[in-house]
């Protein structure tokens, strides 16, 4: 499943620690290259240019077991167990550190707001495609206006030694960078997809067996 996928084609996306830009932490911990969490989502479109995939109204959320650099050993959404709310679509280019979230809200499904949230380039894989998330978000909203979120976490991050210090420098430099192009009024992504609809069969999507250990 590494080359194209055609449209309505489930696959699995993984967070995968270790998978941003840098060396890992020295010693490598033994959680460096592990998925810890897993989403089935449809794809939308994959050509050369981009790929879109939409995380779907109850999709199952994944989780595995393991000693995680987080205060208590699991991941940060450990609690939630399906997507919950109106689905994401999720515009990724490739080589970019980062993916544009689409989101809406309320019983009309009114466009929210965009997402860039700050990952690791997506990696193809057997089952689908892994990513690791950097913490960092630049919020956007229809108006042009934009705020950063996150930007305390980084600290945390580090001390946890999930983050080192010089990929913490890195993921500021790239956040600024993304702020300037939106401060400059340009959005390198396509708008109308804020007009998109999903079809209404795909909900509640169950993760595969084995989904974690898939190559």
């Amino acid at each position: 499943m590494t080359g194209r996928w055609k449209p309505g084609q489930l696959v699995v996306r993984r967070e995968v620690l270790g998978l941003a830009p840098g060396p890992p932490p020295a010693p490598t911990p033994p959680w460096y290259g592990r998925a810890w969490e897993g989403l089935p989502v449809f794809v939308v479109e994959d050509t050369a240019e981009q790929l879109v995939t939409y995380v779907p109204e109850g999709a199952e959320i994944g989780f595995v077991d393991g000693d995680w650099p987080t205060p208590d050993g699991r991941h940060p959404w450990h609690e939630k167990t399906h997507w919950e709310g109106h689905g994401c679509l999720q515009v990724h280019r490739p080589g970019d550190a980062h993916a544009v979230w689409h989101f809406w809200t309320g019983p009309d499904r009114e466009f929210l707001c965009w997402y860039i949230n700050l990952q690791a380039d997506f990696v193809r894989t057997s089952i689908g495609y892994d990513t690791q998330d950097l913490e960092l978000d630049l919020v956007v909203f229809p108006d042009g206006s934009h705020l950063v979120k996150d930007l305390e976490v980084l600290d945390d991050r580090v001390a946890a030694g999930r983050f080192t210090a010089e990929l913490v420098t890195w993921i500021r430099e790239l956040g600024a960078e993304l702020g300037r192009e939106l401060d400059a009024g340009r959005h390198w992504w396509d708008p109308t997809w804020t007009r998109w609809t999903p079809p209404s069969t795909w909900r509640d999507p169950r993760l595969p067996a084995g989904w974690a250990s898939a190559p």
